[in-house]
């Protein structure tokens, strides 16, 4: 099944520009320097109808969903629970409307659903009385467990962010793995034969939780996919420059670009 992604955001948590850096890569006019929170959607044709997945709903989701034309989402999945990943879910409230009386299906682990509770109390709780509450229901996906969305699978992938064990998914021949620092051999074994990797890699150096360019570049040689695009890159990764060198199946992803797989 003829499916894309669409690279919502490819920045760090703080962004590109970040807030008062005045660096080379902040003030550059190269438009894939601009990078907003990490996200992708995924989209693809079932029933007759245009589908989509959200992985993640950061602060940028609203201008993301607008910069793309979004105009109606299927289910939204999430890694974990850092602002840089959840803090946008308000914005899916109009999108949740024709939900009726159904709701928007968000899947989460445990940790992240109790997170999500507690920041949109006013969305969640029983005895939320906000009319124009966003209408969507969370359900947990765990381990290794997989999402089914019209006729597609979306399988967690457990990956360590630091200490912090969070999601990846594999769906089709792709996958997401953002905000990781390592991948655990037992899931290795879920992102064989892929066609499409998009990785975290920060920076040139490394950091507690995140994978450095260099260690994204290892994960890429052990995984071996097709194509790899790294993503959640700071303001020390200036796009056409890091490029260099590199080989030839591996890029930079940058906001707005579109990968065509097989789901």
């Amino acid at each position: 099944m003829k499916a894309e992604i669409i690279v919502l955001g490819s920045g760090t948590s703080m962004g590109v520009p970040t807030l008062g850096c005045r660096c080379a890569v902040c003030t550059s006019e190269d438009p894939r320097n601009r990078r907003t929170r990490p996200s992708i959607a995924v989209t693809w044709n079932s029933g007759g109808a245009g589908r989509l997945v959200v992985i993640d709903t950061g602060p940028d989701f609203r201008e993301q969903a607008l910069r793309e034309g979004i105009r109606h989402v299927d289910a939204v999945l999430y890694t974990h629970a850092h602002a840089d990943h959840i803090l946008g879910l308000d914005d899916l409230r109009p999108l949740s409307f024709e939900y009726k009386p159904a709701s928007l299906p968000l899947y989460a682990d445990a940790e992240t659903a109790d997170v999500l509770r507690r920041i949109f109390e006013y969305t969640f709780s029983p005895n939320a009385t906000y009319p124009n509450r966003a209408r969507v229901e969370l359900r947990h996906l765990e381990g290794k467990e997989a999402a089914e969305v019209h006729g597609a699978k979306f399988q967690r992938v457990p990956l360590m962010h630091g200490g912090l064990e969070v999601a990846g998914f594999r769906f089709g021949s792709a996958a997401y793995l953002t905000d990781m620092s390592a991948i655990p051999d037992e899931s290795l074994a879920l992102l064989e034969g892929l066609d499409v990797m998009i990785i975290d890699a920060l920076r040139p150096q490394p950091h507690p939780s995140h994978a450095a360019i260099p260690e994204s570049l290892l994960w890429v040689e052990r995984v071996r996919p097709r194509h790899a695009w790294f993503t959640h890159m700071s303001h020390e990764v200036d796009h056409e420059e890091t490029e260099k060198g590199f080989p030839a199946n591996v890029r930079l992803a940058y906001d707005g670009l579109r990968i065509p797989f097989e789901l």
